[in-house]
């Protein structure tokens, strides 16, 4: 499948994620990662582009970027490539450091700044390597939190005014915000359009106002959870989860235990994550996939159930 261009324009604002190649680690030292922060400044300098936050990590790294008259991929290209010779001389190795392409989500900064914000930031808590975001050093969290040297590097303003006027007040109530508040789920955040937009209806018009490639307006990739999914077949069907996870080989039930196998796919899930969540062999769903043309009917009564649950 030819992979799809990258939609572009000034004042975009992008969740980027770079990966190593093959998840190698991309950082082996304090060295490393100060050296890869050193030409983010220096290529944020040059092309005078914004940071909401970064988060360092070893394999991979996450960035918050909004651009203005320099594209994403002339930035991506030129921060990855300085620190790729960089690599390469100080390890004497040759090839690519990072995966071939990589990932950026046009986002809707109105709504979504805040939450990637905080997802990004909790990166190291999630993966149980600090206990709290500020002992993680490799991140733009404490240019939020504390007065520090390195803050110009993160632009912390615009999210600080969402809490207060105030600097020393602003940053309390970022902080609490981010100990206290409701946890950002990942779903949430890769919750895409066309595998490349995070936004509503509105944003998605917007963009396409911008933008003069195409953009797929169809199902959003992983709208809904799986247990959304099984909850709309429940109110739809009167067919329960537990229903469906049992062996009943009913009408009903198996047809029901299709059209979940189907509406997942719709929205992105692959066949080997609905066996496991509808406790089946993935062959049941690669079944589910031959009904598809007679089941259309109520795959479609099933989508409408979940647009009017939310």
């Amino acid at each position: 499948m030819a992979r799809k261009p990258r939609i572009e324009y000034n004042g975009a604002f992008y969740h980027v994620i770079v990966r190593g190649n093959q998840r190698q680690r991309i950082f082996k030292d304090a060295t490393d990662y100060q050296k890869y922060l050193q030409f983010l400044s220096t290529y944020k300098q040059r092309y005078r582009f914004f940071i909401y936050s970064y988060m360092l990590m070893s394999n991979h790294v996450h960035l918050l970027i909004e651009v203005q008259s320099n594209p994403l991929s002339k930035i991506l290209q030129g921060i990855n490539q300085s620190y790729t010779m960089y690599f390469n001389r100080r390890y004497k190795t040759v090839g690519h450091l990072f995966q071939g392409r990589y990932k950026a989500i046009l986002c809707d900064r109105d709504k979504y700044l805040l939450a990637l914000v905080k997802y990004i930031h909790l990166n190291p808590v999630r993966a149980k390597i600090a206990k709290r975001p500020e002992e993680y050093i490799w991140s733009s969290y404490n240019h939020y939190t504390k007065k520090i040297d390195g803050g110009a590097l993160t632009d912390t303003d615009q999210v600080l005014r969402m809490f207060s006027e105030d600097k020393a007040t602003a940053r309390k109530l970022f902080k609490d915000f981010m100990e206290t508040e409701a946890q950002i789920k990942k779903d949430d955040i890769y919750r895409t359009v066309d595998q490349r937009i995070l936004g509503g209806e509105e944003f998605v018009e917007k963009v396409m106002d911008r933008y003069t490639g195409e953009i797929h307006k169809g199902i959003r990739c992983r709208e809904y959870s799986l247990s959304e999914i099984a909850k709309g077949i429940e109110k739809a069907r009167g067919v329960t989860l537990k229903q469906i996870r049992g062996r009943s080989k009913t009408g009903d039930i198996s047809s029901s235990r299709k059209i979940l196998c189907l509406v997942a796919k719709e929205y992105g899930y692959r066949g080997g994550e609905i066996a496991r969540y509808i406790r089946r062999d993935p062959a049941v769903v690669s079944i589910a996939m031959k009904n598809r043309k007679v089941l259309e009917e109520d795959i479609e009564k099933i989508i409408q159930v979940l647009l009017t649950q939310h």
